[in-house]
């Protein structure tokens, strides 16, 4: 898991701007067309059973929820599942129709559709097995000592399977036009330490689970036989697990990973060997092609310093066990069903809840995506996103961009020279709305009919290789971090941008035919929300172009945490389940920024559209029987309906940096003055708050 990316730079919004809004007049503002504008509220959505005051989660989207049961393929199906979907049937047409010609040979028309067709030949993948993948597990089985260590971890890093450490391309913390490189922890193959650590029954039985499927990986992919322990598959399973373990409990916390003056630590590749000295990172690197790199960000230090004592106390047939479980697991979906489905029987049933796998169309799908994906999306935005619509989403953010900083104007708790210092980052954001300007280049990708793996192979190779090429350059700041047809959204601190991909900007996050009351709902708390990480507790402690630099006086830095520190502790003390009899709570620190930017967007695209109720845009009466303050709150709650098994509830709660979608909505909106106004919660409401325990920071 690349930690930084997901708990740190690119903080993610799962949720973004269409493209068929009216035009504002003015901040706040809206020209109505002449057709007459439904409520946007669909009261199929709706359970009205339920009281708004007790649980508005189900009241806002129980209809829904009913009427979109979980399939067996998914863990987890609401609204974004939903536009997926849309998008992925566009993509698998648009994959078909390219497939069906004849293209040129190096084409990007030609790559796509063999990378697609090769994976879809299940028979031919059926019949070679792991194949494959038999040169490689050889070779790391004739692997002598740990003196060869290093040179396999710099080979599986080349392949995007990061053991022991990852190494990343990202800016310097402290001068954000460099491109340096970042070395972290890594190299769990469950993913979140707590499931390494915690005694609990669940836990306990998941490490078993994971046991028994490395086992069967070893014996399938033939690596036990090669590595002469042929039978003893789970015992050497036994001591991959208890290996990981030791890398688990040095491994340091998500909380932690969220504070960027604890993840920067500039350090010469002299001072690395010294801290770590079981790996050789001079050829650690050069192996990698960076052999004129002489610093680099040991961004997870403390991991670093135990490092060496959990490497050299480790055995070498388990150390090249591990390679060869991590590098089967990587590749099992590219070599069969066999193989495929071992590792389907974990990761899907075990840790999410899945009953079953996906389409094949669906997964082969997601193998192009990952390895061409902005050359997929190219093809996306010239069939699906107008160049129009990017014109009208700049322009519905400037709305919310004017409202935040007339708040920022009017807040009680911040003094004036870090209001004005807010104000010029604000003012500094940079935009980026459904594609990039220009297009990543694809010509040196080598795509055949040999195999599937060896397709996914070359991609992952390929983009490994972009990626590390950055380092020692000047950022990009016109990149994107997401292709277009991506369902997401991101705000990046050291480029202080943020980002909307063509792939959501669509209903059912904004209905053109609605009234814009419930438009705000979705659409301006989303544009607030990506601000807001701006300054939320992480994208505080960056400056306008995107430095680590304390622009705070203390007296108001003081003043933010008391407010982030009750939003934290309010969070926490969220039971989401009961797991073995016991209570598991949601994680306030955990998911701290993004609780603060649905704080924030709420309150700001709220009063977005309290001016534009002022300025006659929004239809002030009753529609199907809600006023518009409470088609806002249900607008915003429908975003977040879906259904989920109990396995994914534990498996987000430990590994997502976002609330869970009922939180997001019973655990915010409490501490929103106008939604408690507009449903009449009072005192004694399970959704009410009171006064001195609501938090309000943008």
């Amino acid at each position: 898991m690349d930690m930084k990316k997901v708990l740190y730079i690119v903080t993610i919004f799962c949720m973004a701007l269409p493209a068929g809004c009216r035009k504002d007049e003015g901040a706040g503002g809206a020209t109505a067309p002449a057709a007459p504008l439904a409520s946007g509220i669909d009261a199929a959505n709706l359970d009205q059973s339920a009281d708004p005051k007790a649980d508005f989660y189900q009241y806002a989207g129980g209809g829904w929820m009913k009427n979109h049961p979980l399939k067996d393929e998914y863990a987890r199906f609401g609204s974004f599942e939903q536009v997926a979907e849309v998008n992925r049937e566009q993509l698998r047409q648009l994959i078909e129709d390219v497939s069906a010609g004849s293209n040129e040979a190096g084409s990007i028309a030609q790559k796509i559709g063999d990378f697609y067709n090769v994976g879809m030949g299940i028979d031919a993948i059926n019949r070679q097995g792991a194949a494959p993948l038999e040169g490689e597990l050889r070779r790391i089985a004739a692997l002598k000592d740990k003196s060869e260590l290093t040179g396999q971890l710099a080979r599986m890093a080349l392949q995007g399977d990061a053991l022991v450490v990852e190494i990343d391309a990202d800016a310097d913390l402290k001068d954000s036009d460099m491109t340096i490189a970042w070395l972290y922890q890594g190299g769990l193959g469950i993913g979140d330490r707590d499931y390494y650590l915690s005694q609990d029954k669940h836990f306990a039985e998941t490490r078993a689970a994971y046991a028994k499927m490395l086992a069967k990986m070893l014996a399938l992919s033939g690596y036990s036989k090669l590595a002469g322990f042929e039978g003893g598959e789970a015992a050497m399973a036994a001591r991959i697990l208890a290996f990981e373990t030791r890398l688990a409990e040095i491994d340091m916390p998500k909380e932690e990973l969220r504070e960027p003056e604890k993840i920067y630590h500039i350090k010469t590749v002299d001072e690395v060997q010294r801290i770590v000295p079981s790996i050789k990172w001079r050829e650690y690197l050069d192996g990698l092609g960076l052999g004129a790199v002489s610093t680099v960000n040991a961004a997870t230090l403390p991991y670093f310093e135990k490092l060496d004592k959990v490497v050299a106390g480790s055995d070498w047939e388990t150390l090249k066990a591990y390679c060869a479980a991590s590098t089967v697991i990587g590749a099992a979906d590219f070599l069969g069903d066999e193989l495929s489905d071992v590792k389907f029987d974990f990761y899907g049933r075990v840790l999410s809840g899945k009953k079953e796998q996906q389409p094949r169309w669906k997964r082969v799908l997601s193998a192009v995506e990952r390895g061409m994906g902005e050359a997929l999306g190219r093809l996306y935005v010239e069939k699906h996103f107008p160049a129009s619509a990017k014109e009208r989403m700049l322009q519905l953010v400037e709305n919310l961009r004017f409202t935040l900083g007339e708040r920022i104007k009017k807040n009680t708790w911040m003094t004036g020279p870090t209001k004005e210092r807010a104000l010029d980052k604000l003012a500094a954001f940079r935009v980026k709305i459904g594609y990039p300007d220009k297009w990543r280049d694809f010509s040196g990708l080598e795509v055949g009919k040999d195999s599937y793996y060896a397709n996914v192979s070359r991609a992952a190779a390929f983009n490994t290789r972009y990626e590390l090429d950055k380092i020692g350059k000047p950022v990009d700041r016109d990149e994107w971090h997401m292709t277009p047809q991506t369902v997401n959204a991101y705000y990046n601190p050291s480029t202080n941008e943020i980002c909307f991909p063509a792939g959501i900007l669509q209903p059912p996050f904004f209905d053109a035919a609605a009234d814009d009351a419930a438009n705000y709902g979705a659409i301006g708390v989303v544009i607030g929300h990506e601000m807001t990480h701006g300054f939320d507790d992480q994208g505080r402690k960056f400056d306008k172009v995107g430095n680590l630099h304390d622009w705070w006086t203390p007296a108001d830095s003081a003043a933010f945490d008391a407010r982030k520190q009750t939003l934290a502790d309010w969070f926490s003390g969220i039971e989401v389940l009961r797991v073995d009899g016991k209570p598991l709570h949601a994680n306030g620190e955990f998911t701290l920024g993004e609780n603060i930017a649905d704080n924030g967007g709420l309150n700001i695209s709220f009063e977005a559209m309290q001016k534009a109720l002022r300025d006659g845009g929004i239809d002030k009466e009753k529609m199907d029987g809600f006023t518009p303050e409470q088609r806002f709150f249900l607008a915003y709650a429908i975003v977040w309906a879906g259904n989920i098994r109990d396995s994914e509830v534990i498996r987000r709660t430990k590994e997502d940096p976002h609330a869970l979608g009922r939180w997001r909505v019973n655990g915010a909106l409490p501490h929103v003055a106008p939604f408690l106004e507009a449903f009449g919660v009072k005192e004694g409401d399970a959704m009410y708050l009171a006064p001195g325990k609501r938090v309000e920071i943008w």
